[in-house]
């Protein structure tokens, strides 16, 4: 067993994601997928590429409020399973060994509402006995949820339509966390990141003053094949590099100035032993 892959036999009840997951679902608009599905159908997933559709209405939506579209189209298939669903976004990097990597929530509870793979802005709430990590994420690139969390969803989707429009900039991906707790859901954050977002810059983001780019700050393990961020702006491995050291020492800063695991949180919990082993430990990792 792989260095990744024991670190995560340390934090969890070890349930592979494979067999887990009943159906993968990638969100794509005209990016290609082919790699990301090869990669997951050798690690033993049924995919379903969803495309976004063309609607002549579609032409004043804000790309913010098109991208939730997309998700809600997989949230309304979520719901038909029996099994949780992984939805993933077409520029998400998977790790090698994605599918042998641990369920980052225990199945056996039926409350669990998101449960990030890939995390953005994230924040660390509580760590259970068995491993498992309560948390905040911003960001849809890869995550599962149930059926059950998957229609709460789609009224979170109604909301944002009916309180900011289809034509104004959200960051409703920002508020499922708020939203699926206040309806009694638990929020898992993963030990490290299954994968990372390839994707290039969000323009829209930046123009609403948020970071254009976002990248994981540890991850369980290498690629399994090159991000496009480095393959379309140049550079190949070397531009990966600079990004995935980037991306570590944001992790790691984030870290010791308490943004990761707040002090708030750290004096309210009464194992706060185990939320500093858990946010040290991600970090101690030979893998950028």
């Amino acid at each position: 067993m792989n260095a990744s892959l024991s670190s995560a036999n340390q934090v969890s009840n070890s349930y592979q994601l494979v067999d887990f997951i009943g159906k993968v679902f990638i969100i794509a608009y005209k990016e290609p997928t082919q790699q990301l599905e090869e990669v997951l159908e050798k690690e033993g997933f049924h995919c379903e590429v969803l495309r976004q559709e063309e609607k002549a209405e579609y032409q004043n939506f804000s790309r913010s409020y098109l991208c939730l579209i997309n998700h809600r189209r997989a949230w309304e298939k979520a719901i038909q399973q029996n099994k949780p669903t992984l939805i993933l976004e077409a520029d998400f990097v998977p790790v090698v060994g994605f599918g042998k990597l641990p369920l980052p929530f225990n199945f056996e509870r039926n409350n669990a509402g998101i449960s990030w793979l890939y995390t953005c802005a994230s924040q660390l709430y509580s760590v259970s006995d068995d491993g498992y990590a309560e948390g905040f994420s911003v960001s849809t690139v890869a995550y599962i949820v149930t059926p059950q969390s998957a229609h709460c969803l789609i009224d979170l989707a109604e909301e944002i339509r009916e309180k900011s429009g289809t034509n104004a900039y959200s960051s409703w991906d920002s508020t499922i966390d708020t939203f699926l707790r206040s309806r009694k859901f638990k929020n898992y954050i993963p030990f490290r990141n299954y994968g990372e977002h390839g994707g290039l810059p969000n323009l829209e983001h930046h123009k609403n003053g948020l970071s254009k780019t976002h990248r994981a700050d540890v991850l369980y393990g290498n690629l399994a094949f090159l991000p496009l961020y480095a393959s379309i702006e140049g550079g190949g491995k070397l531009k990966l590099l600079s990004a995935r050291m980037q991306a570590r020492l944001k992790g790691i800063a984030r870290l010791l100035i308490g943004k990761f695991l707040r002090i708030p949180v750290i004096k309210g919990s009464s194992v706060p032993a185990r939320l500093i082993g858990f946010a040290i430990r991600r970090q101690l990792s030979l893998y950028l």
